[in-house]
């Protein structure tokens, strides 16, 4: 009996771990005007390269430079929900914008949001998902050279 009562209460802890163990992944759709006028982020991208959402209409694009995928991570413990989406839309625009600059590019545009292998294209919102302790926005787009 006591063998039996010992692998119930083992049982019983480890579903109750894997329960807690369960990482969160809330979806959020957040407004692009939002993030990028959030008063509690302070590092921006610094306007050297412009960006254009999904179908945002564009200058003339002069040459093609290729896409890119940027995903950078952020902490989410201690903010809202909101700020740290905030803070990974802004931290994943910089990472755009450096990574454009490289290639030669004066702007990004077709960006949307890409989240396993599914985009979400809005002028408007971006995707954001929210962990326990890790936010990320991932966006997706083309490098080009615009007409100034």
């Amino acid at each position: 009996m006591k063998p039996l009562a010992c692998s119930l209460m083992a049982l019983s802890f480890a579903l109750f771990m894997a329960g807690r163990a369960h990482g969160r992944n809330v979806q959020l759709f957040v407004p692009i005007a939002d993030a990028v006028a959030a008063p509690d982020v302070s590092d921006r991208p610094t306007g050297a390269v412009k960006f254009f959402f999904a179908t945002q209409k564009t200058p003339e694009i002069l040459k093609n430079l290729g896409s890119h995928l940027a995903a950078p991570r952020t902490g989410a413990a201690g903010v809202s929900d909101q700020r740290a989406c905030h803070e990974a839309f802004l931290w994943t625009l910089i990472d755009l914008e450096k990574r454009a600059q490289r290639a030669g590019a004066n702007a990004v545009v077709n960006i949307v949001s890409y989240h396993r292998k599914k985009e979400m294209a809005s002028a408007t919102e971006f995707e954001c998902h929210v962990g326990n302790v890790i936010v990320t926005v991932w966006l997706k787009g083309d490098f080009v050279r615009i007409a100034e």
